[in-house]
């Protein structure tokens, strides 16, 4: 199981990256422009996919070995990479998942296209970078050996 959730939550990276980015991209580029369902649409799956990646990230946190044996080793906070894993890299990815969750909701709620637009590409925008500050890449002592995919 913990197999299957690895590789389903490391898969779902991309997926996000992508939702995101182009999220972003679209709300620049239509800031000026009346707001249309689709866009909406795209948002939405944007922040769909980061809650199911939060949620097999939670999964992962408490059924991985490698987190019971950083919990077992003590001293967290010398260690890191286990640092990383603890604590970095899930208070950055809540915080992504909160700033979407935020963005999404705050333009829902504005009447006019462009203000939605705004909204959407800076939170959007500070989410992603977050996330991209928070992924234990493989150039990235934590993520040495955990590869691209």
């Amino acid at each position: 199981m913990h197999i299957g959730f690895n590789h389903l939550h490391s898969a779902m990276r991309w997926l996000i990256i992508i939702l995101l980015l182009a999220t972003i991209v679209d709300s620049l580029i239509r800031m000026y422009r009346p707001f249309k369902e689709n866009e909406r649409k795209l948002a939405l799956f944007a922040l769909i996919a980061m809650h199911i990646q939060l949620l097999t990230g939670l999964v992962l946190y408490f059924i991985s070995p490698a987190m019971r044996g950083f919990f077992a080793a003590g001293d967290i906070m010398k260690n890191s990479v286990a640092r990383f894993f603890v604590v970095e890299h899930l208070m950055g990815m809540v915080l992504a998942v909160v700033l979407v969750t935020i963005g999404y909701s705050k333009a829902k709620k504005q009447a006019e296209s462009w203000a939605k637009h705004k909204l959407l590409f800076y939170y959007y925008l500070f989410a992603f970078i977050i996330i991209l500050l928070s992924i234990p890449w493989p150039f990235r002592q934590a993520g040495a050996n955990l590869g691209w995919f």
